[in-house]
């Protein structure tokens, strides 16, 4: 039927609806009463009516679309809502059923052929489950609104909770492969359907569920891929059991069963409503040098290259003066351990969530083709904890690791009384090497390699693996350039499950109240390094297009009787260094809170006075109104760059700091919040750091209200040796 002209398009409010469905992430029941009653095809309907998909009509109407729902996924295909189905053929199923016949997982193709009704409903969820993307009340994907570049994901994930990436041949870019392997019909595609839109495959969308470990295991059984030297340094380090993990289960039970305690609605405080995650997966990115690399550094063929090989080669570069050269690579001062968990973080990181671009001053992540200013990112890394920087800018074209730029930021050579540019772009210079490197070059960074017919990135469940072609070492110039710098944390990136679970900066349309908005419980500890207690409503904002005040748009705002934990990422090196949080203060709700800091976690001392977050840089808002206070010392930006000096200095003297000059309140605007006076950045803490030592900072609301907020957007690590320089002070960015 494939003849048949399709023009299932909702014009002007022809077609009428029986009742208002809507089908959102925290919904596990389809309610059957609310069905569309058009004359026009549902993507159910349209799949029902087309000889080509019986086989999958049969298996959508038996498969359920959880195991805790009643409700088929057929039922959520004849439902309102923005339904995307990558739906088999009957062709393509067959030739599945081959596929695993010739495996020997069953002894027939066909659906009598399994060993286990277990086995079958397995399969058939494989099917079903990676076919369709459920966008609810957001949105569905034709072939024009596909991700852009090779490689990327659709941003929102299928019924597997599995985001699916888009590959177009390089001969014909009407072919459309899905994971870089699954054919998208070339004819039979953007089927419209009231409710969506249908693609033909050709074959069945099957993903491999390995782990990263299975992988690694793979790749040293069999010896094909471009990892296999990192393979063996990983699980030389102990690191299989930890690279296997992909959910926790004890969360997906007591979510599925409800025993995770409920939070608060905080609509009536204007911040929209919060949805509990549904899962809590984990996820990993390597960054791996290739084989190549390492058959060219030791003269030998991968299949002889052994870890201890390795061990030789790192023990020669000197660059690991203190760690332990013994066989215990388990142990993290190990130097097999040191060099190989430097490569790994504890969160899976698509390329572009790498270094995220959004609202940086005069960037519009929309329209813009070209960057602005110069962006990076920190995290901190597995094994002993390290920061690692990602970066990106206009002249770097390419994402780097640990990229030291002299940067135009109208200090040094460009201050106003030398060359006065200060643009915060690439000056084409880098910075000098303090003690031992890689290389002379060292400051240039390392690449951050793209799929390509040598080296390819790995995306596997749980974890990407990205290829460099540079050795990747904390060398003693890599932490002394981190702390010539200010180094500031978004603080979605210090816990690794808000890019586990896709919560950190997802680009879906804005409605208030969405689903993308997350709220997280005290009676079970969402964040592995954030503690929570009882009484507090911790919620995680996505301000997309919003015009909010933040960094990259989001932020989170906690309210109630709040009292929670943070463990903080490690400094880069032994020093004095000021920890700053950003604050925003145009609220009536804003909160004061007692803050707390120290490296034990249990007896932490208090930091100061109690910090009152309604305070602003001329007035302070309370619940009668806004009264006038100078406290801050805040003055606009005058033409005379001395003059700011003095200002800052002032406000500096108080404990406080403008916003930076780095971003801006809506993506594209040039206007930066160093002109808003109400987004600040307070200095929480003035005090000698140890890299080896861990801190937390808590926070504990000492106002007697239960409706007033805590603002959380970013937080900054800025040593002595940057802000007290009486040779090149730091800069507004």
């Amino acid at each position: 039927m494939k003849e048949m002209k399709l023009t299932h398009i909702l014009r002007n409010g022809l077609i009428a609806l029986s009742a208002v469905f809507a089908l959102t992430a925290c919904t596990e029941n389809v309610d059957m009463s609310n069905r569309y009653t058009f004359t026009e095809y549902t993507v159910l309907s349209y799949l029902e009516q087309d000889s080509a998909y019986t086989e999958y009509v049969k298996l959508i109407n038996k498969v359920h679309i959880s195991d805790y729902s009643e409700s088929t996924v057929a039922q959520l295909l004849s439902a309102r809502g923005h339904i995307t189905c990558f739906a088999p053929n009957n062709e393509a199923i067959q030739d599945y059923l081959d596929s695993l016949q010739r495996k020997g997982i069953i002894s027939a193709a066909n659906w009598d052929g399994f060993p286990s009704e277990h086995v079958k409903d397995s399969i058939e969820k494989v099917i079903v489950y990676n076919s369709i993307i459920d966008g609810g009340n957001v949105r569905y994907y034709e072939t024009g609104n596909f991700p852009t570049n090779d490689g990327d994901e659709f941003d929102l994930p299928n019924m597997y909770d599995r985001k699916l990436s888009v590959t177009r041949s390089k001969i014909n870019p009407d072919s459309i492969l899905v994971n870089g392997e699954y054919p998208i019909h070339m004819q039979h595609r953007d089927i419209e359907a009231i409710n969506g839109r249908i693609h033909e495959m050709v074959q069945v969308i099957a993903p491999s569920a390995d782990s990263v470990a299975d992988k690694l295991m793979e790749w040293i059984n069999n010896g094909t891929s471009n990892y296999i030297t990192m393979a063996r340094l990983i699980l030389a380090c102990g690191l299989g059991d930890t690279l296997n993990k992909r959910r926790d289960e004890v969360w997906e039970t007591k979510y599925q069963t409800g025993a995770i305690k409920d939070i608060k609605d905080l609509e009536t405080e204007g911040v929209g409503t919060g949805c509990i995650p549904e899962h809590r997966y984990y996820g990993y990115t390597i960054f791996a040098e290739t084989d190549a690399f390492w058959e060219k550094e030791l003269g030998k063929t991968v299949d002889q290259i052994s870890v201890q090989d390795i061990k030789n080669y790192l023990i020669g570069t000197g660059l690991f003066p203190t760690a332990s050269t013994d066989d215990n690579f388990e142990d993290e001062n190990n130097i097999i351990n040191l060099f190989t968990t430097y490569h790994m973080l504890p969160m899976r990181l698509t390329r572009d969530k790498l270094v995220v671009h959004y609202n940086e001053l005069g960037y519009n992540y929309q329209t813009s083709k070209a960057f602005t200013v110069a962006t990076e990112e920190f995290y901190t890394t597995m094994g002993k904890r390290r920061l690692i920087k990602l970066y990106e800018s206009l002249e770097s074209n390419g994402i780097y690791i640990n990229r030291f730029p002299v940067l135009r930021n109208g200090r040094g050579e460009y201050a106003p009384e030398k060359l006065d540019v200060n643009d915060y772009h690439e000056s084409g210079k880098f910075k000098p090497i303090y003690g031992a490197a890689t290389s002379p070059d060292e400051n240039l960074g390392i690449a951050v390699g793209e799929t390509d017919s040598l080296n390819t990135v790995e995306n596997v469940i749980n974890g990407i693996i990205y290829p460099i072609e540079k050795l990747l070492v904390y060398t003693e110039n890599v932490t002394a350039q981190l702390k010539l710098q200010r180094i500031r944390f978004d603080v979605s990136t210090i816990f690794p499950e808000m890019s586990n679970n896709d919560h950190r900066g997802r680009r879906t349309p804005y409605t208030h109240g969405h689903a993308r908005n997350k709220g997280f419980p005290t009676n079970y500890q969402y964040f592995a390094d954030c503690e929570i207690k009882d009484g507090t409503r911790f919620y995680y904002l996505n301000g997309l297009n919003c015009g909010w005040l933040n960094w990259q748009g989001d932020e989170f705002n906690i309210a109630g009787r709040y009292e929670f934990t943070i463990k903080l990422p490690p400094v880069p090196a032994a020093g004095h260094y000021e920890l700053r949080l950003a604050v925003q203060s145009n609220s009536q709700y804003r909160s004061m809170c007692q803050v707390y800091w120290g490296d034990n976690k249990d007896y932490l001392p208090a930091a100061g006075i109690p910090f009152d977050m309604r305070l602003a840089g001329t007035e302070r808002h309370l619940a009668t109104g806004t009264v006038k206070d100078n406290t801050v010392g805040w003055e606009p930006d005058v033409a005379d760059p001395a003059t700011n000096d003095e200002i800052d200095k002032k406000m500096r003297n108080n404990g406080f700091m403008k916003g930076p000059n780095h971003y801006s309140a809506n993506p594209g605007s040039t206007t930066s919040l160093r002109t808003n006076e109400m987004k600040l950045r307070r200095i929480m803490v003035s005090a000698d750091m140890d890299p080896n030592k861990t801190y937390y900072i808590r926070f504990k609301n000492v106002l007697d209200a239960d409706n007033k907020q805590f603002y959380m957007d970013y937080i900054e690590y800025c040593a002595k040796e940057v802000y007290d320089n009486p040779e090149e002070g730091e800069d507004i960015w």
